[in-house]
This record gives structure tokens, C-alpha cells and sequence, in this order.
């Protein structure tokens, strides 16, 4: 073989490699981001990273890039190993026009995609561009157009993960919307459909980019993203701890440890601490969830946006699972809007993925309130029992206090197909709660007593004897047991062990018309 040739080729690959250049290469450090290679360096094994198409080179007649060679056309694409497990990628490279996603450029992210689909394996997509190539005009924004249609297809068939680590703004920040979360690094990262400028000239709104797209903002308030990173290395980390409970794909199980599956489960009393008795004393759902879950191992999602509900991923006897839980510490864990959307969102990816639910109840009801009714909360609340309803993957229901009326089918109550329904001897189950009833149920005769305030407490107690407590609806069959909040690790983790092999058969039909 040719000496000259090997050696040109490795030439050209350093050259491509360097992307923009060390100049650019060190203003990309200069404001606190690794290059696009650098984010791909730490999100693979070592060793493992093959990339894709890097010889690729534009076809635009503009008088901008005529001659010019821009390295990869501004993205890296390529596949390798994340924990021993394939994973395919592209990652934005700033140091080459701006991370600006032209007709070549698209193309290799559609065909790493195309690829991640055939193979069945997780796609991730490392967002630092600006958005799509204008002197390229139309063939870019159609280039964009084919990575929305992926996004779609690849869609309950392999999990998609977006990193937010740089200008994402304009069409480009569909992409990330269109996938299964969004993880986006603080300072570095924006996203937006309209900028600041555009805004201030057709509203007369003034703001920053950072107040307008960035992650804190998209964390609390817009719901937008699912995590928040401090810098590139840590989404990177946050990115594979998440894939880490997923499968890689839907005809997949996710992964199995077999090592926490082999521990022996005990009785924990220290359940019963985390619960005061007060029914009106709010406590951190968290606490119960921790201990639920193998070694406290509990990854939330979406933590600071409706925070009233709390949603993610631990493991239980090794197997992955979904967790859905009210928090009392948040508007007393009621059901709103936007609690409403995380859930169902939530509940119909793990179903998609074949990761079992379990459901912590401590419900007292939906949100009452002008600005519920009319933003349209029967519509949104309508969406966690069809997305729970129409979840086949092993559905396990615990109610630790308040299960009142709409809310507590909304959390999976039996008749919406829970497996395995369970409650705390503190559980109250009921239509409303005791003093709502009876204010309802005896208004007439508490308003006609000699002392209306005893008569309404001698109520509300034979209320609670006879309705609220959860032997009423165990009677009922409505719940299949009662136990003790020390058994709650063991109750779940026996049936979700017979519940591994669950098969549901559905009518067969395109798909279900989810209330939107």
C-alpha cells in the first residue's frame, strides 16, 4: 500500500477533527463548553466510538460557501458503547458556522437515526448549533424537516435523549421536543422558537435570552425540560445514569441487577415514621419512595415543575420501574394541570418501554378553581386515566392516605387496571373527604342542632368509621389488601416478581385518540 496515501488520509482526518479550529476550539473552552468530539469522548466506553460520515461536504451554490470546507459539515455523528450497551449519536459542533445544521449535515443526523432504528438502539442528540443554515435556505429547513419525521418514527421504539448545551433556538428546538427528555446544561443552554429580539418587535416584550430559553426558567416554570446540569460533563453523566434503566428498545426488557435482585427483602418500620398521623400533616413522599426503591436509588424527573406530583425511575429487586406519587408537601399532593400532563407523559413512556408502574396515593382531589376549570382541566386530567388505562406493563397501586373521589382513579385505582391494589391502614377512600360529605350529606341537621359544631364532629367520625377507612373498600374488593407500611417494599417487590411474565391483549386498533 501507497505510504503517501495512509498519510494523507491521517492528515485530512486531524485537520477535520479540529473542526473550526484551535482558536474557535478555545473560545468553545473560553465559555465554559467542550467541544462537540469532547461531549461524544464522555458519553461513550472508551475506545468504542465510530464515527460516521466525516468526509461528508456541502453542495450550496451560495457565494458564502463556495470553496469553503466546513469539517463535518458541523456535526459528528457516529455510534458506540455506553455501559457495554450500543448507542448511536450526533453531537452540534459549534467551531464550524455556529453548529448551523445545512443539507449535509441534516442528512448524516437522519441517517445515524435511520440506522438507530434499524438496530434498535437509544439515539442521542447534543444540541449546540444555530439552528438551521441560512445561506442554504430552503434545502436546510427541509434537511430540519427530516429530522422531525425521524424523531417520529424512532418514537416508543428506542429511547431519545436531547442534551441542551448550547443555542437551540428557532425549528431547531422541535427536535428536542419531539424526543423522550430533555436535559439541558445551565448558562450554556437555551431554547426558544422566538428570540428575545423578535419578541421585543412584535409584542414590545423586553427580556433576555437566559430569562426567555433557559434551563431554570424551562425547569420550573414552561415544563419544557426534564433535567438540569451545572455543565456539559455533568449532563453527560445524567445522560447515562438515565439510559441505565431503560431498555434499548420496545421489544426490549430493561436492564437487570441481578446482584440487588438476590437481596433479601425485610420488613421496614421505618415507614411508619415518614407518615404522620395527622392526616392533615404534610411529609416528603420522597422519604417513602427511598425507601422503596433498591439502595435509595431514585433518578426524578421534571423535580421543580409541578412539584405537587412527583415522577421517576428507581429499581426494585433489580427489575427497572416507574414510579407516579402525590406529594403532600406541595398544594397537599393535589392533582392540577400541569401535574395532569407530567404524569400522563410520564406513564405512557414507561409503558412504551415495558418498565412497570407503581403508584403512591395521597390524593385529595383535583384543584379546584376558576383558572383549572377553564385552562381546561378536565381535559388534561382525562389524559392520566386514558394514559393509565391504556398501560399494559404491571400497574401496582399503594394508597397511603386521602384516595378522594375523580383524583384516586386518575392514580391508578383498580378499576383502571391496577394489578395490584394495596392500602396503609391510614388510607382513606372515599367519594370527598369526611367533613365535605357530611357538610353535604347533613347540612339540615348540623344547622339544626343545639351545638352544630360537636354535631358536626360526631358526624365526620361515624363518617370515617363507616366509609373513609380502607376496609370499606377492601370489602368491596376494591383494594386487594391492607398491610402494614413495613411490608410495602416486600408487598411490591412478590408482585411484581409474578407479574414479570404479564401478558394484555388489547382490541387491536391504530392507536387510541388521547385527549390533547
Amino acid at each position: 500500500m501507497d505510504s503517501t496515501k495512509i498519510l494523507q488520509l491521517r492528515e485530512e482526518r486531524a485537520r477535520l477533527y479540529l473542526g473550526g479550529g484551535r482558536e474557535r476550539i478555545a473560545r468553545q473552552h473560553g465559555a465554559g463548553k467542550l467541544t462537540a468530539r469532547e461531549r461524544l469522548a464522555l458519553l461513550f466506553d472508551p475506545n468504542t466510538f465510530q464515527e460516521w460520515n466525516l468526509f461528508v461536504h456541502h453542495r450550496s451554490a451560495h457565494p458564502d460557501l463556495i470553496g469553503r470546507e466546513l469539517p463535518g459539515e458541523g456535526v459528528v455523528t457516529g455510534l458506540g458503547l455506553a455501559d457495554r450497551r450500543p448507542l448511536y449519536a450526533a453531537s452540534q459542533d459549534f467551531t464550524v458556522a455556529g453548529g448551523s445544521v445545512g443539507e449535509a449535515g441534516a442528512r448524516k443526523i437522519a441517517d445515524i437515526m435511520d440506522a438507530a432504528l434499524k438496530t434498535g438502539d437509544p439515539f442521542v442528540f447534543i444540541n449546540d448549533g444555530a439552528g438551521a443554515r441560512i445561506q442554504e435556505g430552503v434545502d436546510a429547513l427541509d434537511g430540519y424537516g427530516h429530522i422531525f419525521y425521524r424523531n417520529v418514527l424512532l418514537s416508543g421504539v428506542v429511547p431519545q435523549i436531547s442534551i441542551v448545551a448550547g443555542p437551540c433556538a428557532g425549528g431547531a428546538a422541535y427536535s428536542p421536543a419531539l424526543t423522550d427528555f430533555i436535559i439541558q446544561v445551565r448558562g450554556s443552554g437555551q431554547l426558544y422558537i422566538t428570540g428575545p429580539s423578535v419578541i421585543k418587535e412584535v409584542t414590545g416584550e423586553e427580556v433576555t435570552a437566559e430569562y426567555l430559553g433557559g434551563a431554570d426558567n424551562h425547569a420550573r416554570v414552561s415544563g419544557v425540560v426534564h433535567f438540569v446540569a451545572d455543565d456539559d460533563a455533568s449532563a453527560i453523566a445524567l445522560t447515562r445514569r438515565l439510559l441505565s434503566f431503560l431498555p434499548s428498545n420496545n421489544t426490549a426488557d430493561p436492564p437487570f441487577v441481578s446482584a440487588q435482585h438476590d437481596e433479601v427483602i425485610v420488613a421496614d418500620e421505618g415507614f411508619e415514621a415518614v407518615v404522620p398521623d395527622d392526616p392533615r400533616e404534610p411529609y416528603d413522599i420522597r422519604q417513602v419512595i427511598l425507601r422503596t426503591v433498591d439502595r435509595a436509588d431514585f433518578l426524578e424527573i421534571q423535580r421543580d415543575w409541578a412539584a405537587n406530583l412527583v415522577i421517576g425511575f428507581g429499581r426494585l429487586s433489580g427489575r427497572t420501574v416507574g414510579i407516579v406519587a402525590n406529594q403532600p408537601q406541595v398544594r397537599a399532593g393535589v392533582l392540577d394541570i400541569d401535574a395532569s400532563d407530567k404524569a400522563a407523559r410520564f406513564i405512557r413512556f414507561c409503558n412504551a418501554f415495558n418498565i412497570p408502574l407503581i403508584t403512591f396515593v395521597d390524593v385529595p382531589g383535583f384543584l379546584p378553581g376558576v383558572r383549572q376549570e377553564l385552562g381546561g382541566i378536565i381535559r388534561h386530567g382525562a389524559k392520566m386515566l386514558f394514559a393509565y388505562a391504556a398501560a399494559t406493563v404491571p400497574k401496582l397501586t399503594v394508597v397511603i392516605r386521602k384516595a378522594y373521589g375523580g383524583a384516586f382513579l386518575a392514580m391508578c385505582a383498580k378499576a383502571m387496571g391496577a394489578d395490584r391494589a394495596c392500602a396503609w391502614p391510614t388510607a382513606e377512600i372515599a367519594v370527598m373527604g369526611a367533613e365535605g360529605a357530611v357538610r353535604v350529606l347533613n347540612r339540615k341537621e348540623i344547622e339544626a342542632a343545639e351545638d352544630p359544631a360537636a354535631e358536626l364532629r360526631n358526624r365526620v367520625a361515624e363518617y370515617q368509621r363507616l366509609f373513609s377507612n380502607p376496609r370499606v373498600a377492601a370489602g368491596r374488593g376494591l383494594i386487594d389488601d391492607i398491610i402494614e407500611p413495613s411490608e410495602t417494599r416486600l408487598y411490591l417487590a412478590s408482585a411484581l416478581e409474578v407479574l414479570k411474565a404479564k401478558r394484555e391483549l388489547r382490541p387491536q386498533k391504530k392507536h387510541g385518540l388521547i385527549p390533547m
